[in-house]
């Protein structure tokens, strides 16, 4: 089947150019720190720092889109050398040696401040790792890769040496580990042929299918009971259509590699109850959180504009179009990226704010800070990239 994608090559320019001529170019002059190792990315507007103190998440995903970039786009010597530099700065200072865990956040010299109670540290450390053992081959980036894997599943199900966060009376399980399961799967599938990857993931989109999606009333749950029963509280109606619509295009993404029509039908229902959702038809763009029944949401933030859920849904909606062919995809996909386009890139001093207003105003200026770094938006700008490239002319 031919696909057609009105504007593709101005599309490929858009992604490419945003990608190598200004997103990472923002990173590479402000983040480093080139005294203490690592990255800081607590950017304002311009690039100046605002807050020295590293987030660990960002550590391993700087380093993984260092890695992926030399990987898969082209083998420059600095990319690598960066990547390197932020594993160790990882090495060194980002495992409490009493346990073994990750830390969360750190002084800009390494000094622990923070850890939290799950383990999103060490998914992101572990694909950083992966890309490096891929561009390097050295057997010891591997071997991390797979332990800090290993320290993230363990830790997500049996977590040990942390204090709950709620009592046992109600217990409650989200979407996050699942769906992070599957994508860090999926990632050192690639990069160091990880055992049981499809295992991992087979058991995540199973948890998914079964406890978080519930056709009956066409959503996504975020938060759902242990064994996957609604609950009638804010916890349980708040949804989170960027994370869901993330979700949806990790396992689009299973099921083309897989060629499993299943999967993407699957990926494309819960692209499609979350679009319904989240699509803001007043102002444009995707909400932060709804309420499951249309009521007020507790969280102040709920009709903000983050950076990130825009770039989930562009992601989703491209690479729901060139598995399936469907029309409305490609509108969906042009309809977001119209938008973000318009309102989150800074044209002036380079890179996306992440914070908008409803309305599509800046609420603030920052670049970056412990959330936002060089993830979401370069994995867009490089996907989107790939697979218009990939399409058949």
């Amino acid at each position: 089947m031919t696909i057609d994608v009105t504007g593709r090559e101005e599309l490929i320019r858009t992604y490419r150019s945003g990608l190598l001529e200004d997103v990472l170019p923002f990173w590479m002059e402000h983040a480093v720190d080139r005294e203490h190792g690592g990255f800081m990315t607590a950017l304002d507007r311009d690039g100046r720092i605002v807050d020295t103190d590293k987030g660990v998440w960002q550590q391993g995903r700087f380093t993984w889109l260092l890695g992926e970039l030399y990987n898969n786009v082209e083998t420059r010597d600095e990319w690598l050398e960066l990547a390197k530099r932020g594993a160790k700065f990882m090495d060194e200072h980002c495992f409490d040696p009493a346990d073994g865990r990750m830390w969360f956040h750190v002084t800009r010299e390494g000094e622990p401040l923070r850890k939290r109670r799950y383990g999103f540290s060490e998914s992101f450390a572990a694909i950083a790792y992966g890309e490096l053992f891929k561009a390097t081959g050295e057997e010891l980036y591997a071997e991390k890769a797979r332990r800090t894997f290993q320290s993230f599943i363990d830790h997500n199900l049996d977590p040990k040496g942390v204090d709950p966060k709620f009592t046992d009376v109600r217990p409650m399980k989200s979407l996050g580990f699942p769906m992070i399961t599957i994508a860090t799967a999926q990632e050192l599938r690639d990069s160091i042929s990880l055992p049981n990857a499809e295992e991992s993931i087979d058991r995540s989109i199973e948890v998914i299918r079964r406890d978080h999606l519930k056709p009956d009333i066409q959503c996504v749950m975020e938060t759902v009971g242990s064994n996957g029963e609604m609950i009638d509280h804010f916890d349980g109606r708040t949804l989170n259509p960027g994370h869901a619509i993330e979700g949806a295009w990790f396992i689009l993404q299973e099921g083309k590699l897989r060629g499993d029509d299943d999967l993407v039908k699957t990926g494309c229902r819960m692209l499609d109850w979350s679009w319904a959702r989240g699509w803001d038809d007043e102002h444009g763009g995707i909400l932060y959180f709804v309420d499951l029944e249309g009521g007020p949401v507790q969280e102040y933030w709920h009709d903000m504009k983050f950076w990130w859920p825009q770039a989930e849904a562009i992601i989703a909606t491209l690479l729901a179009f060139t598995l399936t062919g469907d029309p409305k995809y490609a509108a969906w996909h042009r309809q977001i990226h119209d938008w973000a386009h318009r309102h989150f890139p800074d044209p002036g001093q380079g890179e996306w704010f992440g914070y908008l207003h409803r309305d599509g105003s800046v609420s603030s200026t920052l670049k970056g800070n412990l959330w936002k770094g060089p993830f979401h938006i370069p994995r867009m700008q490089l996907m989107c990239w790939k697979l218009l490239e990939g399409m058949p002319q």
